[in-house]
């Protein structure tokens, strides 16, 4: 079984029928064992209020929405167990904090973080952080 940690925008690809929804779909219902940092929750149930609040989706719709993310198979570590490890690559990487938090835990898991951010993955391509994260257009 191949181990991952998921960001946010993974989820939010596959809630929200995004590009590559189909490989999003199998990493949340495959053979993997799934990560995540606990902000993951916040990070999502805020994705999907603004989806509301841009009238894309009813107030019922958001509410599954949040209960089908937290039955997601996801294995969740505590922000304040990754916290000085996220800032030591933030300080590093010249991304968030909240990006690094799922790095962190990429690194810690010693697996990959698959992400749907582009600009993410790109900014760590060609830097010894690179075997930490995959794009979701390349993720198996």
């Amino acid at each position: 079984m191949k181990t991952c940690v998921l960001d946010a925008s993974v989820v939010a690809v596959a809630f929200f029928q995004q590009d590559h929804a189909d490989r999003a779909h199998r990493l949340l219902v495959g053979e993997h064992v799934l990560h995540a940092p606990d902000l993951i929750y916040a990070e999502l149930a805020n994705v999907i209020w603004k989806r509301h609040d841009r009238g894309e989706i009813d107030p019922d719709e958001a509410v599954r929405l949040l209960a089908d993310l937290r039955s997601l198979p996801l294995q969740i570590t505590p922000c304040g167990d990754l916290v000085e490890a996220a800032l030591e690559l933030a300080l590093r990487s010249g991304r968030s904090v909240y990006d690094c938090l799922y790095l962190a835990l990429a690194v810690k898991t010693r697996s990959v973080l698959v992400s749907a951010d582009k600009r993410l993955v790109n900014v760590l391509a060609g830097t010894p952080l690179a075997k930490h994260i995959a794009w979701i257009g390349s993720a198996r």
